[in-house]
């Protein structure tokens, strides 16, 4: 009884999680997009919107851990049946994803500690996040894809919608603005997944219950 109650909770757990990190990444992306200008080299912060860069970089720890923690819920649901190479990938990119944003939330910090923002402060914050965050991203959504799809855990057309986005990060990076949104909004369509499939299974034991005669 134990075993299956755990097996009941994990995807609950990873779901939660993975709406969390992906609501509070896209609200740090956001606000950081438009507080801190990434276009010419003499544009400005404005005063007025420093509110916004400290919010973020408030929000930025938090989804980190619970990126972590959908890391670490998906992980254990697969359980052994995983494929150690993939597997290895899987963990390490989401472990250097994860320090590279915090990297990029302090980059960023430096904006707004500086009376007059750095042009380099500003350029140094956009390459860790647009450019190598993003990318390890893209590495961290093509494993979880193709576990999903060796083990049967995501459906054919999310598998092709993880590959799919994997590649847009990968190649695009930092050349489409707004492009870095497609990460927490793939992590949102997959918990979403997670926690329908778990109302599904959660509702099978009680179906085969037979019926009094």
């Amino acid at each position: 009884m134990e075993p299956t109650t755990d097996r009941l909770k994990t995807p609950r757990a990873a779901g939660m999680a993975g709406i969390a990190f992906a609501l509070l990444l896209a609200a740090a992306i956001v606000l950081m997009r438009i507080a801190v200008p990434s276009g010419s080299a003499d544009a400005t912060v404005d005063p007025d919107n420093r509110w916004a860069i400290q919010v973020s970089l408030e929000i930025v720890p938090f989804a980190g851990i619970f990126f972590l923690w959908f890391m670490g819920a998906l992980r254990t649901h697969t359980g052994a049946a995983e494929d150690r190479f993939v597997a290895t990938v899987f963990l390490g990119s989401g472990f250097v994803f994860v320090a590279t944003l915090f990297a990029a939330a302090a980059a960023a910090g430096t904006v707004l500690s500086e009376g007059t923002p750095s042009e380099f402060g500003r350029h140094y914050a956009y390459t860790l996040l647009s450019t190598y965050a993003m990318r390890v991203a893209a590495v961290f959504v093509l494993a979880t894809s193709t576990i999903g799809r060796m083990l049967g855990v995501f459906p054919r057309p999310l598998a092709l919608l993880g590959t799919l986005v994997g590649l847009v990060l990968l190649v695009v990076g930092s050349g489409v603005p707004w492009s870095e949104l497609l990460f927490p909004a793939w992590a949102l369509i997959v918990s979403i997944h997670i926690l329908r499939a778990r109302r599904g299974t959660a509702r099978t034991p009680g179906q085969d219950r037979p019926h009094p005669s």
